[in-house]
């Protein structure tokens, strides 16, 4: 694997494996959607999107009927009524439904953090860290209270503030 990553240890066969692996560590999405205008770090990501949008849904679970686009989305699911939990940890015994939740937890074990803020050099062991992280800085804050208007930078600081509003009633 020739190709290395200058910021984390991780290597590829290919230089174009490295240029997607580098948008991990940047946060650039260059592919965007023109009908919601989610962004994707590759163009492949997004033409699978694209299918959110055309409203098709081949796959139906047995057990309750929902229906889903992706075969991965409808096997997900179905783990949710067997409780089977086939991606099993090497260093634990922790087991998951997929296996994203694996690797990311898998960072627990190895403290890999190989997402890193360009500005500050904090790093973080999954993307979505990273990107509320840059909020820091760009003074992004997409949550509101619909009670008072007050915003905040992450979702759960949202839902904490709101239990202040229920807790004076």
């Amino acid at each position: 694997r020739p190709y290395r990553c200058a910021e984390c240890p991780k290597a590829f066969k290919g230089a174009s494996g490295l240029r997607y692996h580098l948008r991990d560590h940047t946060g650039e999405r260059p592919y965007a959607c023109t009908t919601c205008g989610k962004a994707f770090k590759r163009s492949s990501l997004l033409q699978t999107h694209l299918r959110v949008h055309t409203g098709l849904r081949t796959f139906e679970c047995p057990h309750c009927s929902l229906t889903f686009k992706w075969a991965s989305h409808y096997q997900y699911h179905l783990r949710q009524h067997t409780g089977e939990r086939p991606y099993r940890c090497p260093t634990c015994p922790k087991a998951f439904k997929n296996s994203s939740s694996l690797r990311r937890h898998r960072h627990t074990h190895t403290g890999e953090r190989p997402h890193t803020c360009a500005t500050c050099g904090k790093s973080f062991s999954q993307a979505t860290n990273l990107r509320q992280h840059l909020r820091v800085h760009t003074g992004e804050r997409p949550y509101t209270c619909a009670t008072c208007g007050k915003t905040f930078t992450h979702s759960s600081n949202l839902h904490l503030h709101q239990q202040t509003h229920s807790a004076a009633r």
